[in-house]
């Protein structure tokens, strides 16, 4: 069995398996289990033991809100369940977000393990103990850093899901190229459907490395969020219609091209950018008009310094750095003539 080591406030094991039940039966062991997941995902939580309980909840970042959260924790409460207790996201990010910060809060922390089921998960919101849900002033203002104790990557769930699907979730793979991993870039160029397990598993790499530097994010975990700073902005604009990484990846190009005006980035960088993500069916404009509500919405971002928007820059490939104090008509004329359509 493959595996990848995660160092945080725990170590845990990046687990790469072909028959994700057995193993789950595995880590619970004779401990309560609680199973997260969404309904769609109905027949992969049939399969696995009748006495461990079962939460249902919305699909998607539907489920990423208080209500759901304490709706969630109060059945588990009422369940009277120990300190022993496993608790099991099955199911995208927003799954694995959501049951992570109810094993983080329930009896002021349990165990969790981390199962996701999309592209997105199994690269991103899955590793590194961010767990948490949405306010309505913004994406992910609520949770805690609670590290599961396995993840789980069973491959054969990416077989089921939209093309739609698996295109957003390389825009987080594809993230992980531009800031610390070429080879990345290169797989995707030959062909990223044949290199997938490859590139799942270097994506992965990635963030177990940075994670491991950077648990808390002081400094070089915010090299993840590149391109997420106006993704998140866009992706509360469109009340949640639009995929994580389809945001994400208007948002790299927007930070490719402010890379290029204040950290020295290469055109020919930024034009890979445009390539690569355009070659993964990802979107990389988003409409002029919603400026002014964006670059509101941004102000609210987590990631906000005291010197106000801080973006994570390029200045070249796999070669990071931060920019603060942008004046608004940079980042206003950036947005309206390389982003905006």
């Amino acid at each position: 069995m493959k595996s990848i080591t995660v160092k945080a406030e725990r170590e845990y094991e990046v687990l790469f398996v072909d028959d994700y039940a057995s193993t789950l039966i595995r880590l619970v062991d004779e401990n309560d289990a609680v199973i997260i997941y969404p309904e769609i995902l109905s027949k992969y939580v049939a399969v696995l033991p009748e006495s461990w309980h079962r939460i249902c909840v919305p699909d998607g970042e539907a489920q990423k809100n208080s209500a759901t959260f304490v709706e969630s924790l109060n059945r588990i409460a009422a369940k009277a369940l120990g300190k022993s207790t496993k608790i099991i996201g099955l199911g995208g990010g927003a799954t694995t977000d959501l049951a992570g910060f109810l094993a983080a809060s329930y009896l002021r922390g349990v165990e969790w393990i981390a199962v996701p089921t999309s592209l997105a998960g199994m690269v991103d919101a899955s590793v590194g103990g961010k767990t948490g849900i949405n306010l309505e002033s913004g994406k992910n203002l609520a949770g805690a850093f609670h590290s599961p104790i396995a993840v789980v990557v069973d491959e054969s769930f990416l077989k089921t899901i939209e093309e739609r699907d698996l295109s957003a979730g390389m825009a987080e793979v594809v993230k992980c190229g531009f800031i610390a991993d070429g080879e990345i870039l290169k797989l995707i160029e030959e062909g990223w459907r044949d290199n997938l397990s490859k590139l799942i598993q270097r994506a992965i790499n990635v963030k177990a490395q940075v994670v491991s530097e950077d648990f808390r994010e002081s400094y070089a975990r915010e090299i993840l969020n590149y391109g997420h700073t106006l993704g998140h902005a866009i992706e509360k604009h469109s009340s949640y219609q639009m995929r994580h990484g389809e945001c994400v990846s208007i948002g790299m190009v927007f930070a490719a091209e402010l890379s290029r005006k204040v950290s020295g980035l290469s055109e020919a960088a930024v034009n890979l950018h445009r390539d690569l993500l355009q070659a993964l069916n990802l979107p990389i404009t988003y409409k002029k008009e919603a400026w002014p509500e964006l670059f509101e919405l941004m102000q609210s971002d987590k990631k906000k310094g005291s010197k106000g928007l801080r973006f994570v820059t390029l200045m070249d490939l796999g070669k990071t750095t931060r920019a603060e104090e942008i004046p608004l008509e940079v980042l206003e004329d950036i947005y309206l003539s390389e982003v905006g359509e």
